[in-house]
């Protein structure tokens, strides 16, 4: 029923939990953004901002032909709206849940990528840059932090909210201490232990395992896009 177009990134793990969580069958199309693969035209059509994840649905609300999306907070939306599941059904319930993933889109995975670019990657040390996307994903785990201390999950209950998030505060590589976000913590624990979130990541293992920017050729292909790469 679904084609998942998928590298193992933080934003590709998301589609995979939610696929995981419900159980909806779909088929795995791995696509190596290390070597390039995300430029392939087949991709394109689908992606056209070369990037993962991007999904087919084959079988549509509306029994017309198939539906492609890219963007993975807007994957995460159509797949609920589709299943009905883990989005609130009830009007404020479910602009709750859809304002954290929109945070999650537009602050905790931009800004928390950046720390990993310039703290890890980066061909020099720039220690403003370093301070400057440390500080702010520390401020970004503050405002989770605080959202979680008086709910179990982002938006209440669990829900592709918690989903979106979870992937960028996973690694270990932040420059944060959870010690100073116990609500955070916990949840990051709380969805760790559940099965298919488990399962969404030894899938990931199966796929690669080879750290993204294992060589210089890596390092041109994902570091390297300008205005010509959009061809």
């Amino acid at each position: 029923m679904i084609d998942l177009y998928y590298w193992t990134t933080p934003n590709g793990h998301k589609i995979t939990i939610y696929l995981e969580e419900t159980g909806l069958p779909y088929t795995m199309h791995p696509v190596n953004i290390s070597r390039g693969e995300q430029f392939v035209p087949a991709f394109l059509a689908i992606s056209p901002n070369n990037r993962i994840p991007a999904i087919v649905d084959h079988a549509p609300a509306d029994s017309g032909p198939a539906i492609s999306l890219f963007e993975s907070g807007a994957i995460l939306n159509y797949l609920a709206d589709k299943t009905g599941r883990y989005i609130p059904a009830a009007l404020r319930g479910r602009w709750d849940c859809l304002q954290w993933l929109y945070w999650q889109m537009g602050g905790l995975g931009p800004m928390a990528g950046q720390n990993h670019h310039f703290a890890l990657y980066a061909p020099e040390t720039l220690p403003y840059a370093i301070d400057r996307y440390v500080r702010e994903t520390g401020r970004l785990y503050a405002v989770l932090d605080r959202r979680l201390a008086d709910r179990e999950f982002v938006a209440g209950e669990y829900s592709i909210a918690d989903m979106a998030c979870y992937p960028w505060v996973l690694p270990e590589r932040q420059g944060q201490n959870l010690d100073d976000f116990p609500y955070l913590k916990r949840w990051k624990a709380a969805i760790a232990a559940r099965p298919a979130v488990q399962r969404a990541y030894a899938l990931a293992k199966t796929i690669n395992t080879t750290p993204a920017i294992s060589d210089d050729r890596a390092r041109k292909v994902l570091f390297g896009q300008d205005r010509t790469t959009v061809r």
